[in-house]
């Protein structure tokens, strides 16, 4: 049995003291939106008792997908590594960038460098992953964990993603590989891979790319963040259907149109063929006096074939 934690948008703050340099740039729309909104109501101590509810519920790794923070100012990274450090070994936790990770030109090669540890392959699977940091694999008992990078700095007021035909091609590559080894793959993906989760100018650009690099691979689950919002769909394709879960912002306080913050926690075990998997959603109450587990869905290979004798007609 392997149990797998899964949080997104950590949004880390508070924000450090911006410099004009800084301010000089898409950052400004980040930095007006945090002092109206977001500091309001993405709390440090939500994230802290958050973890504690994981750490106490003793996942063997944790999955973050995305936006650990939110200007991508060079105090944001280093401040960031910390907190990594401070959350777990990187053998126990994989990370994988969001938009806010990767918010104006060069931040993305900084937090590639600064995050390492946490967001890189196994070594002894470098003949398949190749030279590009993503996709990573990490191999964790019997589960694949994939990590696809679809953060990229976008004009102001713009917050899509992208997947490429280079990455896809190699995201196949890996899927197969792990495929072979009998392995339950998990892909982490920040942007929702799936039409009408995000509006526009959020979405991920390459949507129809992604569907067909898991229908061509096969998957077993897809993790995802960035919509801050509890959801569960299935990705139906002609040859898989793969259940796809989003998971509120993980600092996120109430009295928002969001969420609260929450955590899922998948309990995998099985083998090809017969997994069984299990989604228990664990959420703040609405006085956010603690967590309590909202739902418990199974994900098996079972609630897999049902979902696809129910698909709706024309969806793809």
């Amino acid at each position: 049995m392997y149990r797998l934690s899964h949080i997104s948008d950590v949004h880390l703050g508070p924000l450090p003291s911006l410099s004009l340099k800084e301010l000089a740039s898409k950052r400004i729309t980040g930095y007006v939106n945090w002092r109206r909104n977001r500091r309001k109501l993405l709390v440090g101590d939500v994230l802290e008792t958050l973890l504690e509810d994981i750490e106490s519920r003793n996942p063997d790794h944790l999955a973050i997908t995305g936006d650990l923070m939110n200007l991508s100012t060079k105090d944001e990274i280093t401040a960031t590594h910390a907190w990594l450090e401070a959350t777990g070994d990187p053998h126990k936790v994989s990370i994988i960038p969001g938009n806010h990770d990767a918010y104006v030109p060069g931040a993305y090669e900084r937090i590639c460098k600064a995050w390492r540890p946490w967001m890189s392959g196994d070594e002894a699977h470098t003949s398949v992953t190749g030279d590009k940091m993503f996709p990573y694999i990490r191999i964790r008992d019997n589960v694949a964990l994939i990590g696809i990078s679809t953060a990229n700095a976008t004009p102001p007021f713009l917050a899509s993603g992208y997947f490429g035909r280079g990455q896809a091609r190699r995201t196949v590559n890996l899927l197969h590989y792990a495929r072979e080894k009998g392995l339950f793959r998990v892909v982490m993906i920040h942007h929702p891979p799936m039409r009408d989760l995000a509006p526009w100018h959020k979405r991920l650009i390459g949507i129809r790319r992604f569907a067909a690099t898991i229908s061509t691979g096969g998957a077993e689950l897809v993790l995802h963040g960035h919509t801050h919002e509890d959801t569960m769909h299935w990705l139906h394709t002609r040859r898989v259907t793969v259940p796809v879960v989003g998971v509120p912002s993980a600092s996120q306080g109430a009295g928002g149109r969001r969420p609260p913050a929450g955590h899922n926690l998948f309990v995998i075990e099985g083998e090809p063929g017969a997994w069984q998997c299990r989604r228990e959603s664990y959420r703040f109450q609405k006085d956010m006096s603690g967590l309590h587990m909202r739902s418990s869905d199974d994900l098996s290979s079972t609630a897999v074939a049902k979902a696809r004798e129910h698909r709706p007609i024309g969806q793809s």
